[in-house]
């Protein structure tokens, strides 16, 4: 599924009005769709921190930006991820549904979305709170989280990073082509951010 169309202007509004409330002057950073994006979700994400409720426009942008990224990182249509009332997104590699409700479904409130891809709750959290519902053998999707990393999540800390897997593979025996091999893959979460 292709990302949402980027309106810079309509991103940099709800951006600047989040940042009025809150008290901080006009964005001047890049207009490019990562840089909003997470300027919004770090704005909305502060709203919720000040235990003020994020204005309505910049909430609806960063739900629906950190879904894409989920989305994008981890393509596939075996769980549906929803944040009613903004945006559902289809991810994740594996049997796909093609009519009715999915099998896989996870959804959950704006706020706990913010938090849990923010890193600043963790899945077990907000599934033993009963703040996030997943249903199907495929619907945790702890170890997809979290896409970005806010200032005093649990994954950065520090400036916002944004989580990008990469893939470390290592063969046993003599020579890996043409033998029979073992592989091992792990996925480490890393690399910071770049716009």
């Amino acid at each position: 599924m292709p990302p949402r169309r980027l309106d810079p202007a309509r991103w940099l509004a709800a951006l600047d009005t989040q940042r009025a409330a809150l008290g901080e002057p006009a964005w001047s950073g890049p207009l490019t769709r990562p840089a909003l994006g997470r300027a919004c979700a770090a704005a909305a994400l502060a709203a919720i921190d000040a235990g003020v409720e994020p204005q309505r426009e910049s909430l609806r942008i960063s739900v629906a930006y950190l879904l894409d990224v989920l989305a994008e990182r981890v393509p596939g249509r075996a769980v549906e991820v929803r944040v009613p009332p903004y945006a559902a997104v289809q991810c994740i590699a594996g049997p796909r549904h093609t009519r009715g409700t999915p099998p896989n479904v996870v959804e959950t409130d704006p706020a706990t979305w913010l938090r849990l891809t923010a890193g600043r709750l963790s899945w077990a959290e907000a599934v033993s709170a009963g703040l996030v519902r997943a249903s199907g053998p495929r619907a945790a999707i702890s170890g997809h989280l979290p896409p970005w990393a806010a200032p005093g999540g649990r994954a950065g800390g520090g400036a916002a990073r944004r989580l990008v897997p990469s893939v470390i593979s290592r063969c046993w025996g003599d020579r890996c082509p043409g033998k029979a091999v073992q592989v091992t893959t792990l996925t480490v979460w890393s690399s910071p951010m770049a716009d």
